[in-house]
């Protein structure tokens, strides 16, 4: 059965919320702040979301699609939901 796009967006945000909580986890002390986020997120979500998206990307393109994905937040939808907000970038980009 193939994936529809509005089930793989479902799936990608969903590990993005799961990546935010560990990201936070991991940076506790600081009350979750990390001023170099993209390179935690890049690491801990490459292979998860090579595997989801079907896509060969590299660790540096992810980081640019993390921080793009943040920009284009914060300058489009502000205060939106970023994980699914993300999730459609990232979809769209790479399927």
């Amino acid at each position: 059965m193939e994936t529809t796009t509005p089930d793989l967006t479902y799936e990608v945000a969903t590990l993005l919320r799961e990546a935010g909580k560990a990201h936070h986890e991991a940076f506790i002390e600081a009350d979750g702040v990390d001023e170099d986020w993209p390179l935690w997120y890049a690491e801990h979500l490459k292979d998860d979301l090579r595997r989801l998206l079907n896509a060969k990307f590299t660790k540096s393109e992810l980081v640019y699609m993390l921080v793009t994905a943040d920009k284009e937040m914060a300058l489009l939808a502000p205060g939106a939901d970023w994980p699914t907000f993300w999730a459609k970038l990232f979809v769209e980009r790479y399927t």
